[in-house]
């Protein structure tokens, strides 16, 4: 009986005791146990860096019309797999067919009109000739009447109508001579002789619009320059006008994607290419991917804007810059990755080195 009195004496003793010291422990024992983790957390993050602003990326390619004209047929669908070299758009050829019709009239057209200007060079060197002729004529008439002058068998009203005519005769040599000139210039080019009608400038000016009309046909035809998958091909329909350089659709080429995350300028101090990476998917939470960094942006995405933005005010704030870094993705995706998905990104900082 005395033992079973003890008994409870014991358990009320040590009662007290744990229900005295207790919060002095917890006061002592929890701030001790947020410091030590605070500081572990803190060690882990200094370690990394990691950013949601981040997006699967993949080379694109915009197919854009070369000539302005009408859609007459789109050979292809929507995420279809197209190669290098087929055929996505075809716009009507009829107005450069006529537009090539033309070029190949006004060629024909320069080549008369070389041959003209030859033909006509022709004449003009057969009239110096004969414009020489009568020089030598009027020269030698002149000196026929200075000896009958001088024999007294002659007028002086004769030899001055002699020395007439050889004026007038080499006037009209010279005359003759620089319409020969004139001619030869207008026929001759590059320094190449005037038989040549081909290298003519009046030709080789409608054979360069001849050309240029014969490639906007052919440019009709709109073919895919690398081999991937069609998108947005609903942005172009038949019966559609497609203007030059004004993109119709878009063509995703091959497998090869990266991540894109953009990364505060705060966050870049450690960051060097290399370095490993983890990606999440919001797509595919459960499925990490691995990765590395590849570069690091040349500018923040906001030098690259279409209408940078200009802080010479006298309300500037300032903003944390955004950078882009790309990751590569080391590991297979669970799935088909899409161009354009969200990710999470965190870059260890220990490793790369």
């Amino acid at each position: 009986m005395m033992h079973d009195r003890i008994e409870p004496e014991k358990l009320r003793v040590r009662r007290s005791l744990w229900e005295r010291s207790r919060t002095p422990l917890l006061m002592v024992v929890l701030p001790l146990l947020i410091l030590v983790g605070g500081i572990t957390m803190w060690l882990l993050g200094s370690n990394e860096v990691s950013t949601e602003n981040a997006y699967v990326r993949q080379d694109k390619v915009s197919i854009s019309a070369d000539v302005a004209g009408r859609v007459i047929a789109v050979n292809v669908t929507e995420s279809q797999k197209v190669n290098a070299g087929d055929v996505l758009i075809r716009i009507d050829p009829e107005p450069f067919q006529i537009a090539l019709a033309q070029a190949d009239a006004a060629l024909a057209s320069a080549r008369l009109q070389v041959r003209e200007l030859r033909d006509s060079s022709g004449g003009k060197t057969a009239d110096v000739h004969g414009k020489r002729e009568a020089v030598a004529f009027a020269e030698i008439d002149l000196k026929r009447q200075q000896g009958l002058l001088d024999t007294g068998f002659t007028t002086r009203a004769r030899y001055q109508q002699a020395e007439h005519q050889l004026a007038q005769a080499r006037s009209e040599l010279a005359s003759a001579e620089a319409d020969a000139a004139k001619a030869q210039s207008a026929l001759a080019s590059n320094g190449k002789s005037a038989s040549s009608i081909e290298s003519h400038p009046l030709v080789a000016a409608a054979h360069a619009t001849r050309d240029r009309a014969a490639l906007d046909l052919r440019r009709t035809t709109i073919y895919a320059p690398v081999t991937g998958r069609a998108s947005q091909t609903e942005k172009v329909q038949i019966g559609q006008m497609v203007f030059a350089g004004v993109p119709t659709m878009s063509l995703m080429v091959g497998d090869h994607m990266w991540v894109e995350a953009n990364f505060k300028e705060t966050d870049l101090e450690r960051m060097r290419p290399g370095q490993k990476a983890t990606i999440k998917l919001d797509s595919y939470p459960g499925n990490p991917l691995d990765g590395h960094v590849v570069s690091i942006g040349a500018g923040t995405g906001s030098e690259f804007s279409v209408l940078p933005a200009q802080n010479a005010t006298g309300n500037w704030v300032k903003v944390v810059q955004r950078v882009p870094v790309r990751i590569a993705i080391d590991s297979k995706p669970p799935q088909p990755l899409l161009a354009g998905l969200s990710a999470k990104v965190t870059v260890d900082l220990r490793s790369g080195r």
